[in-house]
């Protein structure tokens, strides 16, 4: 008996097809590295934060903000990207350690808790008592979680508080060594004699919850005055300094 070759055709929806096409794009995408330094309000080196430049290689001149190209990609690459950076700055750690200077890392709560199964990126973080990790949203712990689980990966900062979730309620359930605010609850407060008082007792309740208090997005001397005459323990912004690419840290200015 003669067997008939039968051959199907795969019709596949044209909406899979866009999301392969966009899965695709984001893969592809490109990243760079630059730091912008914090400083203590008495004009001192803190830190280093870390930031990442994402393009496309279809178009290489136009940045894409980096909080969407993290939303795209999954987990696992953003764990990658952490790794990456880590391996940077350990190519670095002789001018931490001199330095008295400490560099954070952006971090989001799902692939912060991934990280405890990358047992080299932990051996890293380990051998650089430096690194700290800045959550970009404030995690909620899973039931099967505690901060002493999290707090292995070592000591954490809160970004952006008086936006999205990082609000109170995340100080009552981490506990942060360093909270920063955002620019915009800032530039809010200081716009009127109440709302800078409000800003100041809001500082002060703040600091009861961390070691101290970083105000982001100063943009002005007179943004940079107002900070130092708060309770605020440091500042980063435009006026203080522009992001830098990270192989020129060795020329970061140690004092204002």
């Amino acid at each position: 008996m003669k067997l008939k070759q039968v051959t199907q055709r795969l019709n596949i929806p044209e909406a899979s097809i866009e999301s392969l096409e966009e899965r695709r794009y984001w893969l592809q995408c490109e990243r760079a590295y630059t730091y912008q330094p914090i400083y203590k309000t008495d004009g001192r080196l803190m830190a280093v934060e870390v930031l990442t430049i994402v393009t496309h290689p279809s178009q290489p001149d136009q940045r894409i903000a980096p909080d969407r190209y993290f939303s795209q990609i999954p987990v696992r690459l953003r764990v990658e990207v952490v790794h990456e950076q880590v391996e940077l700055l350990a190519e670095q750690r002789t001018f931490f350690a001199d330095n008295d200077v400490l560099a954070s890392v952006n971090v989001d709560g799902p692939t912060l808790l991934a990280m405890r199964e990358n047992t080299q990126l932990m051996a890293l973080v380990e051998s650089l008592p430096w690194i700290r990790f800045e959550l970009v949203e404030h995690i909620r712990l899973p039931q099967d979680s505690t901060f002493a689980s999290i707090s292995e990966i070592g000591p954490l900062w809160l970004d952006d508080f008086g936006t999205g979730m990082a609000n109170f309620s995340a100080l009552s359930e981490v506990r942060y060594d360093y909270i920063k605010v955002a620019r915009d609850l800032f530039i809010m407060l200081r716009k009127t004699p109440e709302g800078q008082n409000l800003f100041t007792m809001l500082l002060q309740l703040m600091n009861r919850y961390c070691q101290g208090v970083i105000v982001e997005g100063v943009e002005t001397l007179e943004e940079w005055r107002d900070v130092q005459a708060s309770p605020a323990f440091a500042a980063q912004g435009y006026f203080l300094s522009r992001p830098v690419p990270l192989a020129r840290l060795e020329h970061v200015i140690l004092d204002l």
